[in-house]
């Protein structure tokens, strides 16, 4: 990449056959379909692609089929979370053999009663960093159990070469986004939001260039970054009202189920099966979800058809 990443940068679902073996080519059609909703960049095996139900092999499978597939199209971000460093470092050299554009790590969790010393998860991502020569982006979500405080990631992003992008998905985000760019300054290449966009407006007025959602609606939520860092907030504002009751559905009462369930809908792919122990979305949640997803004509919902 010869500019910083802006936009919108969504994480794809996984899909399963029925019968819970991964769909390789329901994959390749997963990714075609995020091309088309205009996207600027597609995430990998992140946590609403249920990485932490995947084998190893499977991850492998899966890197490999869609860096292979998108084929520079568009930049592709390989998520490499994992406790172990050797394990995120092996994994971090791979992607990059494989044409990843960027690398996303959690700092290292194993529940909330085994989180490392802040020296440790430097390390952790320091060794990362030695080993690619791509950027990273630090991905601080409350599920790591890891306190990421604005001083650490601000040392992280001087003094570690490729950490340069952050994804901020703790409580509060905007003020964090706020604090870590005034800190980081020019460190901060990439300030980015999550959480399927539900405090969009409120982390760009903080600064935030992008945001990573899910696969659900891309082309309907981009214009929303876009308009607000060309000046036009008045716009941003509404398309975001536009699109925030199906934001509130997905991320309160849906999760990772939602763009899978609008995809099988739409055609993508054949199955929004989710692996064991996760439980497939009661009906009454999935009528909602479809009828939200049907009043504003999502590409996903009809890509296939």
């Amino acid at each position: 990449m010869t500019q910083p990443l802006t936009g919108i940068l969504p994480v794809a679902p996984t899909p399963f056959y029925a019968d819970g073996r991964i769909d390789i080519d329901g994959m390749r059609r997963v990714l075609d379909c995020m091309i088309d909703q205009g996207v600027d960049a597609i995430c990998i095996l992140a946590n609403y692609s249920e990485q932490f139900l995947l084998s190893d092999a499977e991850r492998a499978a899966l890197t490999r089929a869609s860096l292979e597939h998108v084929a520079g199209r568009v930049p592709v971000i390989v998520t490499v979370s994992h406790f172990a460093t050797e394990i995120v470092t092996a994994r971090a050299r791979e992607a990059e053999a494989l044409g990843a554009a960027m690398l996303m790590m959690m700092a290292p969790y194993h529940g909330v009663g085994l989180v490392p010393s802040e020296a440790g998860i430097f390390e952790h991502f320091q060794a990362a960093s030695d080993t690619v020569s791509i950027p990273i982006m630090v991905q601080d979500a409350p599920i790591s159990g890891a306190t990421l405080s604005v001083p650490l990631l601000v040392r992280m992003a001087r003094e570690i070469a490729n950490v340069s992008y952050f994804k901020m998905e703790t409580p509060f985000a905007a003020d964090k986004l706020a604090a870590l760019i005034e800190a980081g300054g020019d460190h901060i290449l990439g300030p980015f939001d999550g959480e399927e966009a539900v405090t969009l407006l409120a982390d760009l007025d903080a600064g935030c260039t992008g945001t990573m959602t899910s696969a659900l609606q891309p082309e309907k939520i981009r214009p929303i970054v876009t308009g607000y860092r060309a000046g036009d907030t008045d716009a941003a504002l509404e398309q975001w009202k536009l699109c925030l009751p199906l934001i509130n559905h997905e991320n309160r009462q849906c999760g990772l189920r939602a763009a899978k369930t609008v995809m099988m809908a739409g055609g993508v792919i054949k199955s929004d099966h989710v692996r064991h122990p996760l439980k497939p979305m009661t009906d009454r949640t999935k009528e909602r979800l479809l009828s939200l997803a049907a009043e504003l004509d999502l590409i996903a919902l009809n890509w296939g058809k």
